[in-house]
This record gives structure tokens, C-alpha cells and sequence, in this order.
């Protein structure tokens, strides 16, 4: 049933009876798989994916890119943790290359945004450095399309 966290990522709002009929088994298999896969800790939530163009257009979104020095015993965990804990953050990732940590924030503003970064961000103990990229339009989103405007058949826009 590895299929069904591949289903509900897609759809996340499937009824356990169709995710039943794709599946071939029965809706209180479905719904027990589903349950056990949570309680696993392999299904960590769900989500809505909104096309903010619709929604909020007021609503900005940054990728931060931070050089952080590492702590000793724990590596970039406690700043990661840190970080984490801010409602602007969507979403806090170590990377390989150039920088250290991506952070994802969402703010009401391009100016919100950036007093985050200059009062919260730059001033935690251990950030050596920050870059911030602003998202300028969203295409596509944890496989779902946002943008669905038509293409003329030539390929131009």
C-alpha cells in the first residue's frame, strides 16, 4: 500500500472508499492504512496549496539562504530548532553547497519579510550570513499547478 501516501499527496481529500476502489481493497482497509501510517509518523499532516494570486495577493514569499557556524555536540540542529519555532517560517531545510540552511518565509509584505530577517534572523548567535530571494510567481507547488494560464499552441506566451 506504498501507493497510498503517492494518492493522498495528490489529494490529500480522498474519501476512503474511492482510495478503496484505486487501491483494490476495501474503505476500512484504506482508512486502516492511513491511520497506521499517521500513527507511524510517516503521514507528519495535510495541507492546503493555494493560489495566492486568487486568495492574498498581499502575500510575499522568501527563500533565505543562511551560513550558519555549527555548535559543537549538535551540529546546526539547535539553530535549525530555533528558526523553526517563528510563524513566518514555512519550512527550514539543511543543504549541501554554498549555504548551510534554507529557510522558507511567508509575510504579509516585502517589508515584513525583511525586518524578520534583519531583527530575527541575522541576530541569532551562530548566523553568519544571509541572502534573501524573494518568489516572484508561483508555477508549481508540491506537484499541484498554481499557474494554469493556456499557452498558445506556437509555445509563446
Amino acid at each position: 500500500m506504498s501507493d497510498i501516501v503517492k494518492i493522498l499527496q495528490q489529494n490529500a481529500r480522498i474519501s476512503n472508499t474511492e482510495l478503496g476502489e484505486i487501491l483494490g481493497v476495501t474503505p476500512a482497509e484504506a482508512e486502516a492504512e492511513i491511520e497506521r501510517l499517521e500513527n507511524e509518523g510517516v503521514i507528519r499532516g495535510y495541507s492546503v496549496i493555494v493560489d495566492d494570486e486568487l486568495y492574498d495577493k498581499s502575500t510575499v514569499y522568501a527563500t533565505i539562504e543562511l551560513k550558519v557556524a555549527p555548535q559543537r555536540d549538535c551540529g546546526f540542529d539547535d539553530i535549525a530548532k530555533t528558526i523553526m519555532m517563528y510563524d513566518e517560517v514555512e519550512s527550514v531545510n539543511l543543504m549541501s553547497g554554498a549555504y548551510d540552511l534554507a529557510v522558507e518565509v511567508k509575510g504579509n509584505n516585502l517589508k515584513d519579510v525583511a525586518l524578520f530577517v534583519s531583527e530575527r534572523l541575522s541576530t541569532i548567535d551562530g548566523v553568519l550570513s544571509t541572502a534573501t530571494h524573494f518568489i516572484l510567481k508561483k508555477y508549481k507547488e508540491k506537484g499541484i499547478f498554481i499557474d494554469r494560464e493556456e499557452t498558445d499552441e506556437r509555445g509563446l506566451c
